[in-house]
């Protein structure tokens, strides 16, 4: 089929989706044979079986894919149809893989949504949609597939088409182009079907030919440097690759999140220099004067840079059997920086059926939440709806690296821009000056029962015969008041940390001793208080003794309600206690008494008491 004079050319990133066993992958392999797209010698083992080759064989190359007869992995496959281009993805159906969905409808230009004939529009294929939407991809194909299984009845058609619109349209999807079609027979994807003369609109091939991708105007210079370069001493570049607009080689561009500016003196390619870069364009831009640029840095237009915030409300697709828990910290990744990051509220999750906004402690798995989130330092940012390069990110499991979440930013929180650290006269040196001490944390963690808060107590009571000015912050004690809202479900336990956490940073900032007695379960939430503090000013000690040894103290009777079920989440018995891996000092108390462990630690405290470092007493 010629293409015509007027058909739009260049690449085009296609994603495909929907409910298990609809279709997908029978239509792209028919895609991709009908294109002209697969090897003859795929093609010749695919006949040599016999029978109607099996075309989704094509796509789905995992053999686990094969035995279960889905869609697991993400399977890329490139095809052109006349001058236009096309990367595919092959994105799985089951509610499980939903994140593989995510990763590739987050570059996409367009969709195919498949629908089975028969079963209509099913809950899988409203989450999609509205992942979709949520992913800024705004056209639409609705393939109506096994249409041959319903005698191509165009009443099961319209029915499936008006049920679909009609969900999307509260979705701001309103470009949807609906095609009926057989993927395994090959009706209407390439050559139209004799058995839908009812049907007067393009096929398949003929609609992705011609179909026309939003024509912005010129855009801003968007530049995330991905690395340092400097070979010898009298060259220092900045490399990364253009997202949006151009840049030439004496523009003034500014850096983000400074806010300085500087000239383009040099653009280094692979080629050579250059004196113009475009968008997609990997380059070296060299700057003068020689201003402080680093690793996640973006590189802009002068007068119309990016944003720059340090909290945010957005999207976010949870993509890990371990639900998302507020207060924890994971790596949030935008464009080339990485820092981290805490959902700070939940305000809502999505019903992908319904579109209901449900309250929420938590995110589980392929759950779609509206979050606030904090970062630890500012980063330029744009909102997702306007760049994808700069208002899409991932969290990242700090302990597993886990890819567990994907985010659309919608906005800054404007209170961000508007708080400023206010400067205070008296320093936290000149009141630990004042006291004549070093601050530190000493932190008890421990299964309940261990002996962290009698231990504490004696550390304490040393510490007042030692003329030192501290605190002890009990876990039942500080329940009864700060964080009496608090239960202890995960994510409760991880606000409890969190907050008891900054409570010590204020404390230290007082030039106090503070003692943390927690359980504290979760190693992430106890490096997350190591790193509040100022280096060398927190001390992880594990109180340890075995669960049998606990157990049979069980002072509160708590273990044996825990084990009657009376009692739930508690922590050894249902719910994880995680070990410190490398505590600062390890207490054995089948093996030590109070009192020996309280001058262990006291001893340890002692060392840690230089003289402090400036202040005025």
């Amino acid at each position: 089929m010629a293409v015509p004079a007027s058909a739009p050319t260049g690449l085009v990133r296609l994603t495909t989706c929907g409910s298990v066993d609809d279709g997908k992958s029978t239509l792209i392999g028919r895609l991709l044979h009908d294109a002209g797209a697969v090897p003859s010698d795929q093609l010749a083992a695919l006949e040599a079986a016999g029978g109607p080759p099996d075309l989704a064989l094509l796509v789905d190359g995992l053999s686990a894919e094969r035995e279960q007869g889905i869609t697991i992995d993400v399977a890329y496959r490139y095809f052109d149809i006349g001058e236009r281009r096309f990367i595919l993805a092959d994105t799985p159906g089951h509610e499980q893989y939903t994140r593989n969905m995510v990763t590739a409808a987050s570059t996409a230009d367009l969709a195919v949504v498949l629908v089975d004939a028969r079963k209509g529009v099913l809950t899988q294929t409203r989450r999609h949609s509205r992942l979709l939407a949520l992913l800024g991809v705004r056209r639409i194909v609705l393939a109506v597939n096994k249409m041959d299984l319903v005698d191509w009845s165009r009443d099961q058609f319209d029915a499936v088409v008006d049920d679909y619109r009609a969900f999307v349209a509260g979705l701001g999807l309103d470009d949807v182009a609906a095609i009926p079609l057989s993927a395994r027979d090959g009706d209407n994807v390439a050559v139209r079907s004799v058995h839908a003369r009812w049907y007067a609109g393009p096929t398949l091939m003929e609609h992705l030919r011609a179909v026309r991708l939003d024509e912005s105007g010129p855009a801003a210079l968007r530049m995330p440097v991905q690395g340092v370069t400097r070979p010898h001493a009298d060259f220092r570049g900045f490399a990364g690759r253009i997202v949006t607009g151009a840049v030439r080689r004496g523009d003034l561009v500014r850096i983000l999140p400074s806010g300085v500016t500087a000239h383009v003196e040099r653009i280094v390619a692979l080629d050579g220099d250059l004196d113009l870069a475009d968008k997609g364009q990997s380059v070296t831009l060299t700057l003068t004067p020689d201003v402080d640029v680093s690793r996640g840095d973006v590189i802009a237009d002068a007068d119309r840079p990016p944003e720059v915030a340090d909290q945010f409300e957005a999207h976010v697709v949870w993509m890990s059997a371990s639900p998302l828990l507020p207060g924890r910290s994971y790596w949030l990744k935008l464009g080339a920086a990485t820092v981290p990051a805490r959902i700070s509220d939940i305000r809502h999750k999505v019903n992908v059926d319904t579109g209901e906004n449900l309250a929420a402690r938590t995110l589980g798995l392929n759950d779609i939440g509206l979050c606030t989130l904090a970062l630890d330092a500012p980063v330029p940012f744009e909102p997702y709806a306007l760049s994808r390069d700069l208002g899409g990110f991932i969290l990242i499991d700090r302990v597993t690296d886990e890819t567990v979440g994907a985010g659309m930013i919608r906005f800054a929180l404007r209170r961000a821009a508007n708080l400023r650290l206010q400067p205070l006269t008296v320093s936290r040196e000149d009141r630990a000056a004042l006291k004549r001490q070093t601050p530190l944390v000493l932190w008890f963690t421990g299964l309940s029962g261990a002996g962290k808060s009698t231990i504490a107590n004696r550390v304490e009571q040393g510490l007042l015969a030692e003329g030192r000015h501290s605190v002890l912050l009990d876990g039942d004690n500080v329940r009864h008041g700060l964080n009496r809202d608090l239960g202890f479900t995960d994510a409760d336990r991880v606000e409890n940390i969190r907050r008891i956490a900054e409570v010590a940073r204020l404390m230290t900032d007082a030039g106090l001793v503070v003692l943390v007695s927690f359980i504290s379960p979760f190693r992430e939430e106890r490096r997350m208080a190591r790193e509040c503090m100022a280096p060398g000013e927190f001390v992880e000690i594990f109180v340890d003794a075995p669960l049998a040894t606990v157990e049979a103290r069980d002072v509160k009777g708590l273990y044996a309600k825990a084990r009657a079920g009376i009692l739930s989440h508690f922590t050894g018995i249902d719910s994880p206690y995680e070990a410190p891996e490398a505590p600062d000092l390890r207490i054995d108390t089948t093996a030590c008494s109070p009192a020996e462990a309280a001058e262990l630690i006291l001893a340890l405290v002692r060392t840690r008491q230089d003289r402090p470092q400036g202040g005025s007493v």
